[in-house]
């Protein structure tokens, strides 16, 4: 089964398609119609490829958590993409984006933010290419993130405030919509993961998928095999999750485990653990598992990590999901904070609140003495300080 590539109207298995208003349609249609070629050709690639070594700085180091292993009696490699130029994954994937908007003539580009990383991520590689860049971002995100949201605006980018709703991600993904139906000519839409219409949620893992094309090339230089035991990554919309996926979901040998956001816990009703609560729903131009309502109204998701804090899934993990290929843990807000708190003691390494998510499941399944674990560390943890100051204070 071809589980990373979408089918020609953009389904993974059931999930997926672009389910979006008539006005929106030229400007998905003309992603859709020039992506892939653009994207491929020699001359893009030369110059993505580029920047991703000499900007970036990639390819980010697989780390042997020595420490971490001896604890849990396993071998355990960490995927540093918290040592990515604005730390974070997401900046593979903004970089790409905002290559092709300037391929396709666009001057403009618009972007959401929830933890605020895509969105620093965003106006970085606008303040490079010199495109106006303007950031939506959930008035609640805006108070909790507040150190990205002074990285933005000092390079260049308007943060505007998302009001309605929960004032959290899904909102400013809101808000950025409505922007684009009314800026369809000059503008872009970087969608920070892989959700959306088509092509989205296959464009963002194709560039998040260095991910796990570098683990393959370091897992077999450090130990002599390309593919781990486990792969294993948080989960929100799910883009660091996709690229760290995207290279092993056809290799059977290989157990992926993806982390959402519990929350409070699944039943307390502030989770946002999207496959234990979801149903099969349309959310932000595509199908698939959404938190909502019997009467399909969606409810506010909650998670101590901005950047989980989404009441859906992306397509492409709800299908690994539907089809049993991965298997999803719910990480509380108390287990995410105690991983980070370990990680950090354990290995002098702060990781994002998001990242904590997924080294969170190393308390949960127990694994074996020779088990090879690689976990993504999708980002560094300097955005998370008032959190972890709160919890050392208490």
């Amino acid at each position: 089964m071809n589980y990373k590539n979408p089918d020609e109207h953009g389904y993974y298995g059931e999930f997926g398609g672009a389910f979006i208003p008539e006005m929106l349609f030229p400007n998905v249609e003309e992603l859709q119609n020039n992506y892939l070629e653009i994207i491929e050709s020699e001359d893009f690639q030369n110059e993505y490829q580029d920047l991703l070594k000499n900007y970036v700085g990639r390819a980010t180091p697989l780390y042997f958590a020595k420490n971490l292993s001896r604890k849990y009696n396993a071998r355990i490699y960490l995927k540093r993409e918290d040592l990515n130029h604005t730390g974070a994954h997401k900046i593979n994937n903004a970089l790409g984006q905002v290559l092709l908007a300037k391929r396709l003539g666009k001057t403009r580009i618009i972007a959401e933010t929830g933890a605020g990383q895509h969105g620093v991520a965003t106006a970085t590689a606008c303040a490079l290419l010199g495109l106006e860049c303007i950031v939506y971002m959930g008035e609640i995100d805006i108070q909790r993130q507040a150190p990205n949201v002074a990285r933005m605006q000092m390079l260049g980018a308007e943060v505007v405030p998302a009001t309605s709703g929960s004032k959290t991600l899904k909102d400013a993904v809101n808000e950025a919509l409505r922007d684009w139906i009314n800026n369809p000519v000059t503008t872009h839409y970087v969608i920070g993961s892989v959700v959306g219409p088509h092509p989205f949620p296959d464009l963002v893992a194709r560039f998040q998928s260095i991910i796990s094309k570098e683990i393959k090339e370091q897992l077999h230089e450090k130990i002599g095999r390309e593919n781990p035991d486990y792969v294993i990554a948080c989960v929100g919309g799910g883009s660091n999750a996709a690229g760290t996926f995207y290279h092993f979901v056809e290799e059977k040998d290989v157990k992926i485990i993806a982390a959402e956001a519990g929350g409070f816990g699944v039943d307390s009703g502030k989770s946002a653990a999207t496959t234990f609560l979801g149903t099969l729903g349309v959310l932000h131009g595509s199908k698939s598992l959404v938190m909502q309502t019997d009467d399909g109204q969606v409810i506010e998701p909650h998670s101590i990590s901005a950047g989980l804090d989404y009441p859906g899934i992306g397509p492409f993990h709800a299908h690994l999901f539907k089809e049993k290929r991965a298997e999803f843990f719910s990480i509380n807000d108390d287990e995410a904070l105690k991983s980070a708190f370990e990680l950090t003691k354990l290995e002098g390494i702060i990781p994002a609140l998001e990242s904590s998510h997924a080294l969170a499941v190393l308390d949960k399944k127990k694994f074996n003495e020779n088990d090879i674990i690689v976990i993504c560390l999708s980002g560094r943890g300097d955005k998370d300080m008032e959190t972890y100051l709160r919890e050392i204070r208490s």
